[in-house]
Order: C-alpha cells, then sequence, then structure tokens
C-alpha cells in the first residue's frame, strides 16, 4: 500500500493501538480525572502522540481529544481537519475490556471523507473512504509485528458483510438511557420484537457498517470526535449517520463540539422510516 491518506490514518491506529496495549499490558494505567470527571490513563496520551506523530506528514492540523483544545476562532476556517479519538471507551479500558477503540477521520468541508476504527485488543480494523468500507481481523503476532509489515498483509473484506434476520438495535454497553429505551419500545410498535446487541466505543457504528446491527439511536451526548470516524465507515458501506435535529449528516468541526443525539443506519434502511420518538 502506498502512503494515501487512508494508509497513513491506518497506520497510525496501528501504531496507536500498540501504545495503549503496552500500557493495558502493565499493571497501572495511571488514571486520573479531567476537568469533566472522564478518566485519562497514560494511553491515551500515549496513543494521542504516537497518532499525532503520523499525521504530521501531511500538514492537516489535528483536533484531538487528548490535544490542545483549541478556539473555535482558530480551527473556523480550517477547510480540512483530523479529528481524532486516541481512546475512544476509556471506562471500558480501565475495566480491562476489550471494547475500546481508535478513531482517526479526515474531515473536509465538515464532512467525514475517510476514517479508521481500530480495535486493539479485538483486533478488528475498520476503515471506509471514497472506494468502500472495509473490515480486517488482524492477525495474533501483530503486537509484535512491524506496522509497514502488517500493512503489506492487510487484507480487508467489504461492509456490509451480512444482514440481520431480525431488526437490531445496537446501543451503549455504558449509556443506555430511558430515551432509548422508549424508543425501542416505540420501534417495536412499529416492527415487532427487536434484539438488542451492546457494544462498548465505536464498535455499535461499526456493527451498523457490518450489518450486523441495522440501527443505532444514540439519544445522548456525544464528541465530535466519538462519531466522525465511525460515520465515515458507515457512509462508506452505504449506510447513514444523521443528526437528529437537523435530519442531516452530521457536520464536523463545529463552534460547540458536542454532539446532540443522532440515528445511524445499515445499508438499504430508510432513516426516514425511523425518527419515532
Amino acid at each position: 500500500m502506498n502512503d494515501s491518506h487512508i494508509n497513513i490514518a491506518i497506520k497510525a491506529s496501528i501504531a496507536g493501538g500498540k501504545g495503549i496495549m503496552d500500557v493495558f499490558n502493565s499493571e497501572d494505567f495511571g488514571v486520573r480525572l479531567k476537568g469533566d470527571d472522564s478518566p485519562l490513563t497514560e494511553a491515551d496520551l500515549k496513543s494521542h502522540n504516537i497518532i499525532e506523530s503520523f499525521l504530521k506528514a501531511t500538514d492537516y492540523p489535528v483536533l484531538s481529544e487528548e490535544g490542545t483544545q483549541l478556539t473555535y476562532g482558530e480551527r473556523r476556517d480550517w477547510d480540512t481537519l483530523w479529528i481524532v479519538d486516541p481512546l475512544d471507551g476509556t471506562k471500558e479500558f480501565i475495566k480491562r475490556s476489550g471494547e475500546f477503540t481508535v478513531n482517526i477521520a479526515l474531515i473536509k468541508n465538515n464532512m467525514p471523507v475517510l476514517g479508521v476504527v481500530f480495535a486493539p485488543v479485538l483486533g478488528w480494523l475498520y476503515w471506509g473512504d471514497e472506494s468502500g468500507a472495509y473490515k480486517a481481523e488482524l492477525q495474533s503476532s501483530w503486537l509484535s509485528d512491524d506496522v509497514d509489515l502488517i500493512m503489506k498483509s492487510l487484507n480487508g473484506t467489504r461492509l456490509p458483510l451480512t444482514s440481520t434476520e431480525q431488526m437490531t438495535v445496537v446501543a451503549s454497553v455504558s449509556h443506555f438511557s430511558k430515551e432509548t429505551q422508549n424508543y425501542v419500545v416505540a420501534l417495536e410498535g412499529k416492527v415487532g420484537e427487536v434484539r438488542l446487541a451492546s457494544r462498548g466505543s465505536s464498535l455499535k457504528v461499526c456493527l451498523v457498517a457490518e450489518g450486523s446491527a441495522d440501527l443505532y439511536p444514540r439519544l445522548g451526548p456525544t464528541m465530535e470526535w466519538d462519531t466522525a470516524a465511525g460515520q465515515a465507515v458507515v457512509e462508506a458501506s452505504g449506510g447513514q449517520l444523521f443528526d437528529w435535529k437537523t435530519k442531516r449528516p452530521m457536520m464536523y468541526n463545529r463552534e460547540d463540539l458536542l454532539n446532540g443525539w443522532f440515528l445511524a443506519t445499515t445499508k438499504g434502511i430508510d432513516l426516514n422510516d425511523y425518527w419515532l420518538i
């Protein structure tokens, strides 16, 4: 593979994943609280620094959860930028669950044009751009392999991989809200019995991209770095991720980086049929 933007992002995600796993396999995560009382670990910072070192090759600015938080005035005129969550699902990481991810997205004119989501413990790598969306499962030796060697043998399967026999809704492990429960009840009134699937971090959107889930209603707050990469993957797979308020694709590098509610659907599902509450 050559050093196109998608390949730089994939390399960065794998290298960041290696940094995370170094900490994950140690005895002490070095957990502390950020200003909003969310947890921060040595792994978040290590992954951020590694990813940023790869993305510098593109000369595009980086908006990262663990980077310098710039004012809107400083970034308003960025027509192209990277949006990064170096470790999405820090709570899952601290619990030693494997359901955390590295998220990297390239944004052009406020829209995600490519994205990479990597789950280091699981070895699941998702990516998407104008050529389509793909999933690869890295061999167990990936942690000891050189990143360039991994890239040479990388073989992704095009998404979606499958489709569900029964309407399936994926929901957050940590944030299953009353509003989400009300949505599921309303959905059952429309389509009958609904199967629930749970995943952590951006893996929820990736389940929608691969066709293992039909819908992902997120009826609660997230940040831009939580969704940008997953949106790129789900859109490249033929699905959608729409802002609940505007009924349009989620936009990025906004003045307020806090996302509102959103709804993601797999390929072949019409979003207009599922604004139920």
